[in-house]
């Protein structure tokens, strides 16, 4: 989840509060001691207290925080004493207080559990609240104290958050003059407006993209488990007695691999690829054309060729070059790989009589059968063996005591946002408390897509709080109490989020904003995607994978398979994920307004520019429903997982290389790289943890993108 801002991102601060700041507070006390926002949670480790918090507590927690917020930075802004970083960076650091506590909770519930109170209190706060962002860092009497600062007199963390806040306020425009400031305001606002704008279409998109069946048939090839799911999920939209099959973010929809009918994969793709340019209340491309114009002029206010070369001056890879050249070199042997799978596919639909070219709502179904044929893995088989609350307890939680000695205890007496969802407390490896841990495992028609970890409470020591962590999951709910059964690809993505997961949860610093997973995006990747290989450990396999029925372990054949099988298909899916890279890429790289087309026009040609437009393997975020980079915080950055996993399989190599995901390497790998934060260099973290620096042939060879 992005929230607006690093400051407000630090959800329930605690301020070391002066009698002036007492002052302030008490001139709203009603209002602040009947809110629950306003309030430090006495539940452990301030976790939210959910059973108290109402849609109504919102607005007026806003305008409160706001209040006391402005006074705060106004305050340190005129600060008559010499700057010091106890004045000045410390004081900012613990600022708004009510502000983050309220943000961080609303943020969490309009990504996981909206509803149209809440929706339309985002859109209404969205420009505010990028007016107060910007209130602090265009603020050129706070800004001047900053450098007024003496920085080489600092040391470790109190350096690099002084560091880091003068990187942000010169990112922002401090530097800009007074009516170029005034612009990026106005900029800054609209953004923010659009962005809100962009995905609240979007949840419409996807809902009214759901496809709806009159005929069970239409849905041959789907298990009894499914066909009930659609038709609860039918009975639920007042279409009693027919199949509702609705749409996950991506383009490619999981059923397509298991519908035998071709005229009802072809309609469920269709619908995913068509849902938000309807020309309807879900279209989205009137809103993404603007909001890249915009991007462009905000660039060229900071002196800047495009909105890429603005955006990545804080990540890794510092300029758009490196990125693009990265994903330049694995594009083509990823293209060539999926061109060859495509000619496998192609030739079992010949052998088959089809008659017909391969399509994309074709890929999936063939793709299985390819599977089986060169490998003798059939999904199905394997299904069963994954209920998705043995792979949690028994597999991701069983990973992470094997690799660093954590261990997790239920909780039912801490209140939760909706039934579905699931408390943990988390312990170290001395048997020590650390964390609260939530877990949303099922899709709603009012939870935004995809899968992710968020904080409620971030780590810091300065502020004696641990942290408070929630992953977000969109798996289909079973019907009738069935099990939940997924696939070895969901299974992957559980392991992924808790990598996620790890990172906030030995998080090791001082303050806030360097903690945890706040780093730079070509980076918060790579912890999560080292620890999807942890489902594949034979150690952990075996202890997760059960089969519901039976109750017996993988039989090791199947593991083997499942080995075997795991470069297949890879051709497609880093060319899908390339492909939207690259657009993301494209989009915030134009240097002119003018050279900027309709939606749909932009996209085909950018596309066919760097090689990637390929029928056969559409762009797994197609640009009306990409909702990371027009309504998430990945614009221009989208490349990041590309990089992350990039520096994901150079460590790998290195573990492998070393005994493989043993106590010692994990703890190591804590050491460096997931309880530093944003606290050090990380580009010399990485090379201290693996002794180089990142090299591609790693990636090419995991991935098996070296076509013989």
């Amino acid at each position: 989840m992005q929230i607006f801002s690093k400051i407000i991102v630090a959800s329930s601060l605690f301020l070391v509060a002066s009698i002036q700041t007492e002052t302030l507070y008490a001139q709203n006390k009603s209002v602040k001691m009947t809110n629950p926002l306003l309030q430090k949670s006495t539940l452990q480790y301030q976790a939210p207290t959910f059973d108290l918090i109402k849609d109504e507590h919102f607005k007026p927690a806003f305008e409160y925080g706001l209040k006391i917020h402005d006074q705060e930075i106004e305050k340190i802004a005129n600060n008559p004493a010499k700057p010091t970083f106890q004045n000045t960076v410390l004081a900012l650091e613990t600022s708004g207080v009510d502000l983050g506590r309220a943000t961080g909770v609303f943020y969490n519930l309009t990504g996981s559990n909206t509803n149209p109170t809440l929706q339309a209190i985002d859109e209404e706060y969205a420009p505010i609240f990028s007016a107060h962002n910007d209130k602090i860092y265009l603020n050129s009497k706070l800004y001047n104290r900053f450098k007024a600062l003496n920085i080489a007199a600092l040391k470790g963390e109190d350096k690099r958050l002084t560091q880091y806040y003068l990187q942000q306020f010169e990112l922002a425009g401090a530097n800009l003059s007074a009516t170029d400031k005034d612009k990026m305001k106005k900029i800054n606002e609209e953004l923010a407006s659009l962005s809100t704008l962009f995905g609240n279409k979007l949840l419409i998109a996807r809902k009214n993209g759901a496809v709806l069946f009159d005929n069970v048939n239409d849905l041959a090839g789907l298990s009894a488990d499914e066909i009930a799911a659609a038709k609860a999920k039918a009975t639920e939209a007042g279409q009693d007695g027919k199949y509702l099959i609705g749409l996950l973010n991506t383009t490619q929809q999981p059923l397509l691999q298991s519908l035998t009918n071709r005229a009802t994969r072809e309609k469920i793709f269709k619908a995913s690829w068509n849902r938000a340019e309807k020309n309807d209340d879900g279209d989205t491309r009137e809103v993404i054309e603007r909001m890249a114009r915009l991007r462009l002029q905000k660039a060229n206010l900071m002196g800047k060729k495009s909105f890429a070369e603005w955006k990545l001056q804080d990540q890794m890879a510092q300029s758009p070059a490196p990125a693009m050249d990265l994903l330049a070199k694995i594009a083509g042997p990823a293209v060539v790989k999926a061109k060859v799978e495509a000619k496998e596919i192609q030739d079992l639909i010949d052998s088959q009589n089809g008659g017909f070219k391969l399509e994309p709502w074709d890929w999936n179904f063939y793709s299985e059968q390819v599977r089986k044929a060169k490998y003798d893995l059939d999904q199905s088989q394997i299904k069963p063996y994954f209920e998705i609350g043995t792979v949690l307890e028994k597999g991701v939680f069983f990973a992470a005591q094997q690799m660093y000695g954590i261990t997790f205890k239920e909780r039912n007496d801490l209140p939760v946002y909706h039934p579905d969802v699931k408390v943990y407390e988390v312990f170290d490896n001395d048997g020590k408390s650390i964390a609260i841990y939530y877990l949303d495992f099922y899709t709603r028609d009012n939870k935004n897509g995809g899968a992710w970890m968020s904080n409620f409470v971030n780590q810091s020591h300065y502020l004696m709080q641990k942290p408070v962590i929630v992953n977000v999951y969109n798996f289909s709910k079973p019907a009738g109490g069935n099990p939940s059964l997924i696939s070895f690809d969901d299974v992957t993505t559980l392991f992924h989020e808790f990598g996620h997961t790890l990172h906030g949860l030995f998080a090791n610093q001082q303050y806030v904003t360097l903690s945890g997973t706040s780093v730079p995006r070509d980076y918060v990747e790579f912890p999560s995607q080292i620890n999807e290989h942890a489902a594949l450990d034979p150690l952990v396999l075996k202890n997760y994978a059960i089969h519901y029925q039976t109750k017996q372990a993988i039989p090791q054949e199947l593991i083997d398979k499942i080995k075997k099988a795991d470069t297949f298909n890879k051709g497609y899916v880093v060319t899908e994920l390339l492909a939207a890279a690259t657009l993301d890429m494209a989009w915030h790289s134009v240097e002119k307004e003018s050279d900027f087309k309709p939606t749909l026009v932009f996209e085909k040609e950018a596309l066919q520019k760097f090689g990637l437009l390929v029928n056969e393997v559409p762009t797994r975020y197609h640009t009306p429903y990409f909702a990371h980079i027009w309504g998430g915080g990945y614009s221009a950055g989208y490349y990041a997982y590309t990089w992350s996993k990039t520096l994901d399989y150079n460590a790998f190599d290195w573990m492998q290389a070393n005994g493989g995901m043993t106590r010692a390497n994990c703890e190591r790998f804590r050491k460096y790289i997931l309880s530093v934060g944003n606290s050090v260099d990380l580009n010399k973290a990485f090379k201290d943890f693996i002794g180089h620096d990142m090299q591609i042939e790693p990636y090419l060879r995991n991935a098996g993108l070296l076509v013989k």
